[in-house]
């Protein structure tokens, strides 16, 4: 079983940047694939970016293309989101989540471990 703890959250201003963290403990990640979620008070969570097992496959959702950069490093066995450009529509508690093996995925129930959120604050 893997657990995960995301940190580097805060409040920025808007056209800031924060870089997020997901580091793992229990197993290495070198096998999950990982991703980044987001929930916005009265929202539902939806997934803002994913990165397959050896980081060859990636996923982004529409509103952050191009801002938003997700990268792994096995050695750490950790996960970053690089988010640039923020907006305050960006403001969210951010959650990692985990799956073994499989493919990425935008879908919550593609993931089996999930941390417990760091919350993101984008100022106007």
């Amino acid at each position: 079983q893997v657990q995960l703890v995301e940190s580097g959250g805060g409040l920025v201003q808007a056209r800031g940047s924060l870089r997020l963290s997901c580091a793992a403990s229990g197993r290495t990640i070198s096998r999950y694939t990982i991703a980044w979620f987001r929930q916005a008070p009265g929202k539902e969570r939806e997934c803002v970016s994913a990165i397959s097992r050896i980081g060859d496959s990636t996923y982004y959702a529409d509103a952050v293309k191009g801002r938003f950069t997700i990268s792994r490093d096995d050695a750490k066995n950790t996960v970053y989101l690089q988010m640039n450009s923020l907006v305050p529509e960006d403001t969210a508690v951010y959650f990692c989540a985990a799956v073994y093996l499989r493919s990425p995925t935008p879908e919550m129930k593609g993931y089996d471990y999930w941390g417990q959120g760091t919350q993101v604050t984008v100022s106007s």
